[in-house]
C-alpha cells in the first residue's frame, strides 16, 4: 500500500448525542487498526438573531457581548465535561483513552468547523454519525453528513446511529 494512503490522524465529529456511542467505537477501532489518533471534535452553533435580539429587546442594560462570551464558556465547559464523561464510559483500557490526542469544542457552524477541522490538525479520515437525530437515524442522511461527504478531501466514514 502506498505511504499517502496511510490514515494519519482522525477526526471524530460528534453532537454527544445518546445515539453516538456506536460510532465513537467505530473510530476507536480506525485509530487501533491504523495506528493512530483521535482528534474528537464538537460543535456549539452560535446563538442565533433571534436569541440575539431577544436579549437586546427584554435585557438592553445587559452588556450582551460579555454575557454571551459567558454563557459560551459555560457550554464549552460543559461539552468538554460531557466528552471526558463519555470516554471514561466508552473506553475500556488507558490505551483506548491514549489513542485521543486532542479534545476540541468550537462555536461555529457544523460543517464549516468540521471541514476546517480537517485542515487545521491533518486529518486522514473524518468519523462521523449519519443524522444527529436518532429518529432519523437510520432512516435520512443529516444535512452535516451530506455536506461533509460531498466537500470533504479525505475519506469519510459515516456510521449509522444505532444503539
Amino acid at each position: 500500500m502506498k505511504d499517502n494512503m496511510a490514515i494519519t490522524n482522525i477526526l471524530y465529529c460528534t453532537d454527544l448525542g445518546e445515539h453516538t456511542a456506536p460510532v465513537f467505537r467505530y473510530a476507536l477501532a480506525q485509530a487501533i487498526n491504523n495506528h493512530t489518533s483521535i482528534t474528537i471534535l464538537h460543535v456549539v452553533e452560535p446563538l442565533t438573531e433571534t436569541a440575539e435580539t431577544y436579549i437586546d429587546t427584554y435585557h438592553p442594560n445587559t452588556d450582551t457581548k460579555q454575557l454571551r462570551q459567558e454563557k459560551m464558556q459555560k457550554v464549552l465547559g460543559y461539552m468538554k465535561k460531557r466528552i471526558e464523561n463519555f470516554l471514561t464510559n466508552e473506553c475500556e483500557s488507558d490505551a483506548e483513552k491514549n489513542l485521543i490526542e486532542k479534545i476540541t469544542v468550537v462555536v461555529g457552524r457544523p460543517s464549516e468547523e468540521i471541514l476546517n477541522s480537517i485542515e487545521k490538525y491533518d486529518i486522514g479520515l473524518v468519523v462521523m454519525g449519519k443524522s444527529s437525530s436518532k429518529v432519523q437515524g437510520n432512516k435520512v442522511m443529516g444535512s452535516t453528513a451530506r455536506r461533509i461527504n460531498r466537500l470533504s478531501k479525505v475519506p469519510v466514514l459515516i456510521i449509522p446511529n444505532r444503539s
